[in-house]
């Protein structure tokens, strides 16, 4: 990109040279301004540039611009934007400057993104556009083309045209762009059209569902339908694709341990980043107490057979370990609707051998290391080695068993309880196989070294 060497230059010279670079540069190079940087450039570019820059949802500080804008300014960018993106930025402007940015407004752009407000984030509604292409039913394929013409400009896309009944305005049927082109100019605009009913979607379906639509049929974009046959908007892919982005994000930092930020890393301010990260800390923190008052459980044990000790991290995180394995494939299989919540128990039949079979390996590997560090006198472990390299074996097998049923299990569980699946994250099953391992651990040492070192 080259926008380099800018230090020296005005605002106004900068902002004309960020004309010759293309759109997704220019974000680019804003979102490594400052917000009043980025403010003073936007204000300094011609309109169409300015809408431009701020219809890609990539633009970080969207809403601060508008907020800092000049009235008169704001208002006419937020006139020119896509009215999906106007009401994103919208919806996130503080009061009393929204509502006044709003009455600014002509009355057909704040009456289409009032309408998108009222539906809830992360919904079809809430992503779809009102700037579509529709034609009545019985015009020509010729009228059509005169029609694409003159409103291309201001319309979200035109590789999808909805043929609408001309008295009541329902939809009818599709016609792809480059169906119509090879179309004769006399011939209706039915004969053309797709010959299968079209596929459309409920305003308040999710995000997740719309994006697997598009998808499933390859489309560059679905129609929002309301329940009298009414096109209320669209869901293009790219605002799926943008949406998904978002929604993976979330849940890859949930999954980590943590809040879900909604900013770049590095302009997270310091306590803010405590704040997201010191809940989830603080919790996992205290679950892992319930791991010391389990061991202290089997103190005496321990003080019998210290070399037990030697093998609790190992047995623990492999127990982990699976259990994350788990998680986060269903998490994932339930994202892509590849299972479904009734499938919980098929999940729990495979999950049950392949923990066994897993188990075995490791436990394998376990007894391998202790015999080998035994007979090559790296440690002693005393005179009774073969019967903890069988503990350790037969508990490796126990705790990745159950870290694997419990990771693959507690998705279910918390989506059955209406909390999102990537809550059950790593360091959380992580936890809950530690504390449940302890015991399995301990409970086998007892069962075979009872008698001997116990």
């Amino acid at each position: 990109m080259n926008i380099v060497a800018t230090q020296d230059l005005d605002k106004a010279t900068i902002a004309a040279r960020l004309g010759h670079e293309h759109v997704a540069d220019i974000v680019e190079f804003l979102n490594g301004k400052t917000a009043e940087e980025a403010t003073e450039l936007v204000g300094h570019m011609p309109l169409q540039w300015a809408v431009e820059v701020l219809d890609q949802p990539q633009f970080q500080d969207a809403c601060e611009v508008i907020e800092a804008l000049p009235q008169d300014k704001a208002v006419a960018l937020l006139e020119g934007m896509s009215a999906d993106r106007a009401s994103d930025v919208l919806r996130w402007i503080e009061e009393p400057s929204k509502s006044r940015l709003r009455e600014a407004l002509t009355p057909e752009t704040r009456r289409g993104i009032d309408h998108l407000l009222t539906y809830p984030d992360g919904s079809a509604g809430a992503l779809m556009t009102t700037e579509f292409v529709s034609v009545p039913s019985n015009w020509t394929v010729g009228q059509t083309l005169a029609h694409i013409r003159e409103v291309e400009h201001s319309r979200e896309t035109v590789y999808a045209i909805y043929v609408l009944t001309p008295d009541t305005k329902r939809l009818v049927n599709t016609v792809s762009l480059r169906r119509l082109i090879f179309g004769a100019p006399e011939a209706p605009i039915g004969s053309v059209a797709n010959p299968y009913a079209p596929i459309t979607v409920p305003p308040t379906m999710a995000q997740e569902e719309v994006a697997r639509i598009i998808s499933k049929y390859d489309f560059l974009a679905v129609p929002v339908v309301d329940s009298t046959g009414h096109v209320l908007g669209i869901v293009t892919v790219d605002d799926v694709i943008d949406a998904m982005i978002e929604e993976q994000t979330e849940d890859v930092q949930r999954m980590g341990g943590m809040e879900a930020i909604d900013k770049p890393y590095l302009d997270i301010s310091f306590f803010e980043m405590i704040k997201k990260r010191g809940g989830w800390l603080c919790v996992l923190f205290l679950s892992e107490m319930l791991t010391t008052s389990a061991m202290q459980v089997y103190a005496d044990e321990l003080e019998k057979a210290i070399v037990l000790a030697l093998f609790i991290p190992l047995v623990m995180s492999s127990g982990g370990n699976s259990g994350s394995q788990a998680t986060s494939l269903i998490i994932r299989a339930l994202a892509l609707h590849e299972v479904r919540l009734r499938d919980w128990w098929r999940v729990a039949l495979r999950e049950f051998p392949t923990g066994l079979v897993l188990g075995a390996i490791l436990g394998v590997i376990g007894i391998v290391r202790i015999v080998v560090w035994q007979e090559a006198g790296i440690f002693d472990y005393g005179e009774h080695w073969k019967l903890l390299a069988v503990t350790i074996g037969a508990a490796l097998v126990g705790i990745v068993t159950f870290g694997s049923m419990a990771g693959s299990l507690l998705p279910f569980a918390l989506k059955r309880l209406g909390f999102d699946p990537a809550s059950a994250s790593a360091p959380f099953i992580a936890t809950l196989v530690d504390v449940t391992g302890i015991v399995i651990y301990f409970s086998v040492a007892w069962l075979f070294l009872h008698g001997t070192i116990l």
